[in-house]
């Protein structure tokens, strides 16, 4: 069986997006893009003028959008209809489609925000499909927990563990680990899958080989294999995506990412004629 390896280390970037969220960006600028992902930002700050604009409403084609958080509050609406609130511990799942607005915006003046937005591309076969946003509690999501690790299953299966995302297209795995000091996670990953950790704190060691000081919020892309396995350095916190590569052309145009750049310019152009959603 071969064994996942470190293939890259990455320091995200510091940027905003919305009406100034402050945020860490990492896929979307190197990498940027790792098939099938898109872009993973991790937002969160104890200053609420890092963080009370929000996410206004603002378009998307071709993508989906998974929002995971840790800590907060944030109010969810869409052109679909669909309304909510997302809490510590919640999941919003949103395939765009062929086209939604939707905003995101926090309902909390005061405390901290933290939380993560991964963007998944979709095949051509689906860009312009319809709309569907899933929201997953907190309260029903399942963890495997034993006296070495935590895992929280969002999608794919950890041991007899099994995320409420099931079905899809990418076959994604998306897993938030916890684990103890000097303790192993250890997991069979499809080989034909693109992976990689996300460390929000705490140190660690991945696969067998040597690698650089991996400490708090870094990317950590991996190589193909079956086998991953990670070392506590210390008590530490992460996320493990992957996900199957669709292996298609993608032209991007902010919140659209598509095959072309004539279905980008389409899209903006439906945007702009009030066309965008589709009934």
């Amino acid at each position: 069986m071969k064994n996942v390896e470190v293939e890259k280390i990455i320091d995200p970037i510091s940027a905003s997006d919305g009406a100034g969220v402050k945020l860490k960006r990492s896929i979307g600028v190197k990498p940027n893009y790792f098939d099938p992902f898109l872009m993973l930002d991790e937002f969160g700050s104890d200053n609420k003028d890092d963080y009370i604009g929000g996410f206004p409403a603002h378009p998307h084609r071709g993508i989906e959008t998974v929002t995971y958080m840790l800590q907060g509050e944030f109010e969810h609406e869409d052109s679909t209809g669909a309304k909510g609130k997302m809490s510590s511990g919640d999941v919003q799942w949103m395939k765009t489609g062929s086209g939604i607005i939707h905003s995101e915006m926090p309902i909390m003046s005061e405390g901290r925000l933290h939380g993560f937005q991964l963007w998944i591309n979709m095949p051509a076969k689906l860009k312009m499909s319809k709309p569907e946003y899933i929201f997953i509690d907190s309260h029903k999501m399942k963890i495997h927990e034993d006296n070495e690790k935590k895992v929280k299953v969002i999608a794919g299966k950890f041991e007899k563990t099994e995320g409420p995302v099931k079905r899809h297209n990418v076959e994604p795995i998306y897993f938030d680990v916890e684990i103890q000091k000097c303790k192993e996670f250890k997991f069979q990953v499809p080989i034909t899958h693109n992976s990689f950790i996300y460390l929000i704190s705490g140190e660690i060691k991945i696969g067998e080989k040597s690698h650089d000081i991996i400490k708090n919020s870094k990317l950590i892309l991996l190589t193909k294999g079956e086998k991953i396995k990670v070392l506590g350095l210390s008590k530490a916190k992460f996320l493990l995506i992957s996900g199957k590569p669709i292996g298609e052309e993608i032209a991007r145009g902010g919140p659209f990412v598509m095959n072309t750049k004539s279905e980008i310019l389409q899209a903006v152009q439906d945007y702009h004629n009030d066309t965008f959603v589709k009934r």
